[in-house]
């Protein structure tokens, strides 16, 4: 569906070393994210690619796999190595009880 298979990870394994790319859309992101994910819309990741370290793991997360599968392809083509895509997204994030916030800092949903 997305062309070559892309690196993943399970959301179960991602620890807080990683840094967490949450790629979705503003109102997706103040409905609710993982504590500690950095906020970079998939959109505008070209005009700051510098955002994104390249010396560390970096896991990509949207809110089920799509757009950060497409994002992981899009940084190994640009160069970056330690890049993986969530397993299922902010979905399965939430699914097997990790925290979501709201952009409030309150608990949060995914949308």
């Amino acid at each position: 569906m997305f062309g070559p298979q892309v690196p993943s990870v399970a959301v179960t394994e991602i620890d807080d070393e990683t840094y967490l790319l949450d790629v979705r859309e503003d109102d997706e992101w103040a409905a609710g994210h993982a504590p500690g994910a950095h906020h970079l819309p998939m959109m505008e990741l070209p005009a700051r690619l510098a955002e994104v370290p390249t010396d560390r793991d970096v896991a990509v997360i949207c809110r089920s796999g799509g757009r950060s599968a497409q994002v992981v392809g899009y940084l190994l083509n640009n160069g970056w190595e330690q890049v993986r895509n969530a397993d299922g997204g902010m979905r399965q994030w939430e699914a097997v009880g990790r925290p979501v916030i709201g952009g409030d800092g309150q608990p949060g949903r995914v949308i």
